[in-house]
């Protein structure tokens, strides 16, 4: 079914005719005439996007997502032992669930910790992995999570909240709190979320390097655009031309070179070129466990306690407030930007301590409103991005299968 479908597809749009005029004419494909036949079949599936062409990319997209999940089927079925031991676990754990007892107590603590776990990991592997753009968790998430705690510890002076998983509004604890709270104390509230985000984040790098070494095992030359960048600027290594191409080549001398400690070094740091290091591990072979054991305790340790410590200092109560009299000092503007701040931190606070039976808190200031909305549309655009993704990769089997039929001619 799928078969037939791809081939009305392929006549519906004309992809692939003047592919297959050039095999019928040559028989075989000088190394130049396949270089351009795939840069022009890779242009052609880059235009496949909903906004130039919806009904076949909705189409592609609808037909790529049955193919994968049978791909998945038949990869679990040839793994028995595995998915009958993950039954045999699940079906354990639901009965402990059902049956009333005194391990109730342990049953919901070990739920409520795995799904605040999962949600966390889960957000950290769409933000790395991100089929084609990547969602970006951090600034939507995890940040405001951390700043919200944040706030709440130095207007309450205290940390006593409830455990994760936070009810839906974080109440300062009943009574007098002495003292003050502790640098170290707010980074150890939230260091359990900021760690299983990293966690995700490093799992999110995995299919780069899977990619890569498979591509070198198997000698194959898979069409893929970074993998492909990678190989061209191996062979301009020892003239590289800009500076985005000199610092990609520093990123793959530092993990070729130092091995270990190398991918430790560039998972540790904010790098929008970590994705070549895993391109660069793959291709060279590293171990698997060596790649993956940098890259979770340079992702999920190093990297997260510094933009976790980052993001604390940022919303301190005494620099929160030195930004908003900042603010107002700014000529023209200032004012009408300082009074909404201040309105919405004193929201926050209002929040903080209101109590069940008090009546309801103050409404939210427009920021929350407009926050809302950027999340929304960044949300809508990632899974506007994941239908395109979709939808060329659907596109890409059919040219796939199209060069194999040139190559039994």
């Amino acid at each position: 079914m799928f078969d037939e479908m791809a081939e009305n597809g392929v006549e519906g749009e004309g992809m692939q005719k003047r592919a297959g005029h050039r095999g019928k004419h040559n028989g075989s494909f000088p190394d130049s005439s396949l270089r351009d036949r795939k840069r022009l079949d890779r242009e052609e599936r880059l235009s496949l996007v909903l906004w130039k062409r919806p009904v076949r990319t909705l189409q592609y997209s609808v037909l790529e997502t049955l193919l994968v999940l049978r791909e998945w089927t038949w990869k679990l079925w040839h793994q028995k032992r595995t998915v009958l031991l993950t039954l045999l676990m699940f079906a354990v754990f639901s009965m402990a669930y059902s049956i009333e007892g005194a391990h109730q107590t342990y049953v919901q603590y070990l739920e409520k910790k795995f799904l605040w776990c999962a949600y966390w990991v889960g957000l950290g592997v769409l933000s790395s992995v991100g089929l084609g753009t990547g969602l970006h968790t951090f600034l939507l998430y995890l940040g405001p999570h951390i700043a919200s705690v944040t706030l709440a510890a130095y207007e309450c002076g205290s940390v006593d909240f409830p455990e994760p998983p936070y009810p839906d509004q974080i109440l300062c604890p009943e009574g007098e709190v002495q003292g003050g709270v502790s640098l170290w104390a707010i980074i150890s509230k939230v260091r359990l979320e900021a760690c299983m985000w990293g966690a995700g984040t490093a799992i999110g790098e995995l299919p780069p390097y899977f990619m890569a070494r498979a591509a070198r095992l198997s000698g194959a030359e898979p069409d893929d655009e970074e993998y492909e960048e990678f190989e061209e600027m191996l062979e301009q290594s020892e003239n590289p031309r800009d500076f985005a191409t000199r610092a990609k080549l520093a990123v793959q001398h530092i993990v070729q070179k130092v091995g270990f400690f190398g991918i430790l070094a560039c998972a540790s740091i904010p790098n929008p070129l970590f994705d070549l290091a895993g391109i660069t591990c793959g291709h060279f072979l590293v171990p698997f466990w060596t790649f993956f054991g940098a890259t979770l305790i340079g992702k999920a340790v190093i990297k997260m306690h510094i933009q976790k410590l980052f993001v604390i200092i940022t919303f301190s109560k005494h620099i929160v407030e030195q930004m908003v009299s900042l603010m107002g000092a700014v000529p023209g503007v200032g004012p009408s930007l300082q009074k909404p701040f201040s309105e919405y931190l004193e929201a926050q606070r209002t929040k903080l301590h209101h109590r069940a039976g008090e009546g309801s808190p103050a409404g939210e200031s427009w920021l929350s409103w407009v926050f809302e909305k950027i999340v929304l549309i960044m949300v809508c655009y990632f899974i506007y991005s994941i239908i395109n993704s979709m939808a060329q990769s659907y596109a890409k089997r059919l040219q796939q299968k199209k060069y194999c039929e040139d190559k039994s001619k």
